[in-house]
C-alpha cells in the first residue's frame, strides 16, 4: 500500500471518528460567504459548471450563504490550484474545482504544480464523455474490425500531448493503432475540421461537440463511430456512457479486437488518464483539515442539489447525461483521477520523453 493511499485511509478513520462528536445538523452557514476558486479564465467549463450549480449550492448549504466566483487563471490551471492550495483556509468558506489540465500536471509530476490531491478532500464528481471515430472509407464498420487497419497510418489531429488528447494518445498506443499525430490544434472542433477536410484520419469529440456535429456525418455516411471511452459506475467498473448506450466503450472495443481485456503498466496509464480526463474530470474539493461536519454539510449538499428536479431538467446542456458523484462513490472516482502506480508514471514520463521530447 502507497503513502498516499495509507495517508487517506488513516484520515478517512479520524474523519469517522470525530463525526460523533459533531454533526451536519450543527453547522451554519447563514450571512457567510463561500468563495468558489475556479482556475482557468471566465466562460471555461470548469466555471460553466460552477456556475450552473453555484444557486443550488446556495440554496442547499444551511443559513443559504452567498457563493461567489473567483476566477485565478493561469499557466492552464496550475497558478490558482498553487494559490488554493496555499492559502485556503480549512474553515468551509473556501472550495475548489479543477479539471482535467489540473490532474495531468499533478500526475506527471510537473515542478510548476505545488499542489497535492491527497491534501484535499472531494465534496463531489462530475464526469463527462467522448467518442472515437473512423472515415466509412476504410470500411471498418465496429472495434471487432479495427485489426484491418494494422499496417496503415492514422492522421488525429491533436493540441498536444499533455493536454486532454493524452487520453486518445494513450488509447491508441495500447490498441497498437499506428497514428501520427499532428500538434497545434486550437481545440478538437479543429481537429474535427481536420477530419472533415481528409487531413485526419482518426479522431475524437466530446459528447456534446458529437451529438451536435459528428452525428450528421455519421447519418451522411461520412463517419462510423467506433467506442467511447465509457465511465465508471458505482462500483468502479467501466460501464458504457449513458449518453451513447449503443456504442461499445473503449475497454469492450479493446476486447473486441484483441479478444481478450487490457492489462499491464500501459492500460494502469490509461486509467489514470482517462479517470481525469473524463470519468472524474471535474472534482470539487474543500481543504483537508476542515472539520469533518462541514465536509458532511457540502456532500448533503451536493446530493440534494443533484436530486432536484429543476437541476436536473436543466442539466443536460451544461453537465450532459452523467451521474454526478457524491459521497463514496466521489471518493472512488477522486482516487482513480489522481492517483498513478510509480511504475505507471515513470512509464508514461519516459514515453513522452523519448516520443514527443516533453520532459518534467
Amino acid at each position: 500500500m502507497t503513502f498516499h493511499k495509507t495517508a487517506r485511509l488513516i484520515g478517512a478513520a479520524l474523519l469517522a471518528a470525530l463525526a460523533g462528536t459533531a454533526s451536519a445538523q450543527d453547522v451554519d452557514f447563514s450571512g457567510k460567504t463561500i468563495e468558489w476558486v475556479v482556475p482557468f479564465p471566465e466562460g471555461g467549463g470548469s466555471g460553466t459548471v460552477a456556475r450552473y450549480m453555484l444557486p443550488y449550492l446556495t440554496k442547499y448549504m444551511p443559513g443559504n450563504p452567498t457563493v461567489v466566483i473567483r476566477n485565478i487563471p493561469g499557466a492552464g490551471s496550475i497558478t490558482g490550484a498553487n494559490e488554493f492550495a496555499a492559502r485556503a483556509r480549512p474553515n468551509g468558506q473556501e472550495i475548489l474545482i479543477t479539471s482535467a489540465s489540473t490532474q495531468f500536471p499533478y500526475l506527471l509530476g510537473d515542478p510548476r504544480a505545488r499542489y497535492d490531491y491527497t491534501k484535499w478532500e472531494p465534496l463531489m464528481v462530475a464526469p463527462t464523455g467522448g467518442v472515437v471515430y473512423l472515415p466509412t472509407g476504410f470500411g471498418v464498420n465496429d472495434a471487432s474490425e479495427l485489426k484491418q487497419l494494422e499496417g496503415t497510418e492514422l492522421v488525429y489531429g491533436s493540441q498536444g500531448p499533455t493536454s486532454l488528447d493524452l487520453v486518445p494518445m494513450i488509447a491508441f498506443e495500447l490498441m497498437g493503432l499506428d497514428v501520427r499525430y499532428v500538434f497545434g490544434m486550437p481545440g478538437r472542433s479543429d481537429g474535427r475540421l481536420a477530419f472533415e477536410r481528409g487531413e485526419a484520419t482518426i479522431d475524437y469529440q466530446t459528447s456534446s461537440a458529437y451529438l451536435t456535429n459528428v452525428v450528421p456525418l455519421v447519418e451522411e455516411g461520412k463517419a462510423v463511430p467506433m467506442f467511447s471511452w465509457g465511465v465508471i459506475d458505482e462500483n468502479g467498473d467501466f460501464a458504457r456512457d449513458p449518453t451513447f448506450p449503443d456504442i461499445p466503450h473503449f475497454v469492450e472495443a479493446y476486447e473486441m479486437m484483441h479478444g481478450e481485456p487490457p492489462s499491464g503498466i500501459i492500460f494502469d496509464v490509461y486509467k489514470a488518464v482517462f479517470g481525469s480526463g473524463f470519468a472524474a474530470q471535474k472534482p470539487v474539493v474543500i481543504p483537508q483539515g476542515t472539520p469533518p461536519e462541514i465536509i458532511e454539510t457540502y456532500r448533503q449538499a451536493f446530493a440534494e442539489m443533484i436530486e432536484d428536479p429543476e437541476f436536473q431538467e436543466n442539466k443536460g446542456e451544461v453537465l450532459g447525461e452523467y451521474q454526478m458523484a457524491v459521497g463514496d462513490a466521489a471518493v472512488r472516482l477522486y482516487e482513480l483521477a489522481t492517483t498513478m502506480p510509480d511504475e505507471a508514471r515513470d512509464w508514461l514520463q519516459t514515453y513522452l520523453a523519448d516520443e514527443y521530447d516533453v520532459r518534467f
